[in-house]
């Protein structure tokens, strides 16, 4: 499974870039007003940190104007991909963004019938929701099990991107269900790879080896 980080905060992207476990971008509207930049200046700065697909989303709700705005974003880095909202309007941009070679993401998927749509319409990825789907008390990883069943069974090449993770147990079970992707906020990626076993096993071996050292003198 591939991991995408969720921020546009670049010390982030670079800190845990170095760990070799980012292997592409989502942001969008809300992630990017937070850094108080220029959209294309903070796209444009993380496309060349990361060499992986980086999605940035559209803001106009009608297709022409997401066409608008996907082919002038798409033109600011060959790693772009446009993110575009799960909408009647968001399809028919689809439809037409495929035919031009853009990439697409369609986000703010919550079914599998809007996910088999999005597929059909040309989607590169689907970005299924699973805290918001959890927050109203719907079972989240089933969409992505059922959507990686929809998929396999018509030969689609869309890949789906849990979104929304929350915690690590989305991330394993996402993992487990076939997820291609996982986007996940760089606050949560600590909490990933920590464990207080971990932590008291490594105290435990200095502690042992300080006690032999000193035994040695």
């Amino acid at each position: 499974m591939e991991i995408f980080l969720d921020t546009a905060n670049v010390d982030e992207i670079k800190k845990i870039s170095e760990l070799g476990l980012v292997d592409g971008i989502t942001t969008n509207p809300t992630i990017i007003a937070k850094e108080g930049k220029d959209f294309e200046t903070v796209i444009k700065e993380i496309c060349n940190l990361v060499e992986g697909p980086v999605s940035a989303e559209v803001i106009r709700l009608d297709s022409e104007g997401m066409i608008e705005e996907a082919k002038e974003i798409s033109q600011w880095a060959d790693n772009i991909v446009v993110k575009i909202p799960m909408t009647e309007e968001g399809l028919k941009a689809v439809h037409q963004l495929k035919q031009l070679g853009i990439k697409t993401n369609v986000t703010l998927v919550f079914t599998v019938a809007q996910g088999l749509l999005a597929a059909k319409a040309g989607a590169t990825y689907i970005s299924p929701f699973l805290g918001r789907l959890d927050d109203i008390g719907t079972e989240s990883l089933l969409l992505i099990e059922n959507l990686r069943k929809v998929l396999a069974n018509y030969g689609m090449d869309t890949k789906i991107i849990a979104a929304s993770i929350r915690n690590t147990k989305h991330v394993e079970e996402v993992a487990i269900a076939g997820a291609d992707i996982a986007t996940i906020p760089s606050g949560l990626f600590s909490k990933l790879w920590s464990h207080p076993l971990t932590d008291s096993g490594i105290e435990g071996f200095l502690s042992d080896w300080e006690a032999f050292q000193n035994s040695e003198k």
